[in-house]
């Protein structure tokens, strides 16, 4: 891994942005005091503005240079007094079904929310509805004629298109459902919204628990997923960033990330996954570091079946704190997948959800601005408990673990508790790694 050096613009292209703004701006007319008297002289407004952005560059070298050596140690970084929390969800998202038999359940999106509801987390948050990402927004990083088949296909007619179906990877895995394309426009716009937000500097911290949906690919579907708002949401923090760390601590390998950013050193990707025995996607293998520009910049940690808490945060912490540290990101985007959980359906993993909610905890430290999205997670009332309990992580608030009375109390029976325990598969800590 090596530390990330900025490329220096060329002069050339340099000059030609500055002719351009000169002709933009122009001049102006300012009023200065020169030997006692106040004169009007002329200013090229191309002047004034490198002028002002030199005093800003070297306010911001200081501060920075003030913060580096206010602590001898910069991981992780002093906590902020207290975080200013976005939270996104649309309750239309819980009414999508896949089919009979499919382990993805959008319902429990619904379910998480009500949790969020009857622990009283939403009077510590604002709460947004997603604006449904337009066509064009999610051709930023799709096909446009994908984008535009999903927009038209439905299961009416999906009998006169099976060559664009097997193109395009829609079937078993990935069905064609009703209002299919809105699904995806509510979860893709969830996660852009949470991106500009924190450009903007709204907020420390954006929740889209129906995003991060991290298997989807320029021209296909794949994995249960078919736009992937979390490369969207990348694109959308590097418009105001320099660097960004995606996380991924989902059971699958987070492929179509890191397949989307292999070639660029702008966004290091660190995947956490179950990796062998066939196991979907079947990528992820330590060896795949990224290439040309984006070499080494792409960080894969295959595990196998029963790794739990201890091992598992472990390996989160030394990791992710050196790849901090020498990557120096401008931000995070922090992808929560649950099916990683003990018990899950298709999951095979040992974690506790006061484990997976370490990771969590430990990235928030960091006091970067963080982007949270949910993803995998088929044992659906397992995958509710865990997104209530991270929410409660991100506004430092410790949950009761006796589930309130809600919509969806009848789900949690018998226990009605928030956590669960984590499995019984006994392994060592040299037994759970694929190197």
């Amino acid at each position: 891994m090596t530390t990330h050096n900025p490329k220096k613009s060329q002069d050339g292209a340099e000059g030609r942005l500055d002719l351009q703004l000169e002709r933009q701006i122009g001049t102006v007319r300012v009023m200065g005091c020169v030997n006692g008297r106040w004169v009007w002289r002329e200013e090229s407004g191309l002047g004034r503005k490198k002028e002002e952005e030199k005093k800003k560059r070297k306010k911001e070298m200081a501060f920075g240079l003030q913060q580096y050596f206010s602590c001898a140690t910069a991981l992780p970084a002093k906590m902020r007094s207290k975080d200013k929390i976005a939270y996104y969800y649309d309750g239309d998202v819980g009414g999508v079904y896949f089919g009979p038999n499919h382990p993805m359940k959008p319902h429990r999106l619904c379910m998480t929310h009500h949790l969020v509801l009857s622990y009283d987390l939403h009077k510590k948050m604002e709460i947004y509805r997603p604006h449904k990402a337009y066509p064009v927004e999610l051709a930023q990083f799709h096909s446009a004629d994908y984008v535009e088949f999903l927009h038209r296909i439905t299961p009416d007619t999906q009998h006169l298109f099976s060559n664009e179906l097997a193109k395009y990877n829609l079937g078993e895995d990935c069905p064609v459902f009703e209002n299919l394309f809105e699904f995806c426009q509510i979860y893709a716009g969830g996660t852009i919204d949470a991106a500009r937000r924190l450009n903007n500097q709204l907020c420390d911290i954006a929740i889209n628990w129906a995003g991060g949906l991290h298997h989807a690919k320029k021209c296909e579907a794949s994995g249960f997923c078919y736009i992937n708002d979390l490369v969207l949401g990348i694109l959308e923090l590097l418009k105001h960033q320099a660097r960004v760390l995606y996380i991924d601590i989902d059971v699958h390998h987070g492929d179509g990330v890191e397949e989307a950013f292999y070639f660029t050193d702008r966004v290091m990707t660190v995947s956490f996954h179950k990796y062998g025995d066939m196991f979907f996607p079947g990528t992820g293998d330590v060896k795949e570091t990224g290439e040309r520009e984006g070499k080494y910049y792409a960080i894969n940690v295959p595990l196998k079946d029963g790794i739990d808490d201890t091992s598992f945060t472990r390996l989160f912490k030394s990791i992710i704190s050196k790849v901090v540290e020498t990557y120096v990101p401008g931000a995070i985007v922090l992808q929560c997948g649950a099916d990683s959980l003990a018990g899950d359906r298709l999951g095979c993993f040992n974690l506790s959800i006061d484990g997976h909610a370490e990771c969590v905890r430990f990235v928030k430290k960091f006091n970067l601005p963080l982007l949270v999205t949910g993803g995998g997670g088929y044992t659906k009332e397992n995958v509710a408990r865990c997104w209530a309990v991270e929410t409660g992580v991100l506004l430092d608030t410790e949950l009761p673990n006796e589930i309130p009375e809600n919509e969806y109390i009848k789900y949690f029976a018998p226990e009605y508790s928030l956590r669960i325990p984590n499995g019984h598969i006994v392994c060592t800590f040299s037994e759970i790694l694929c190197y």
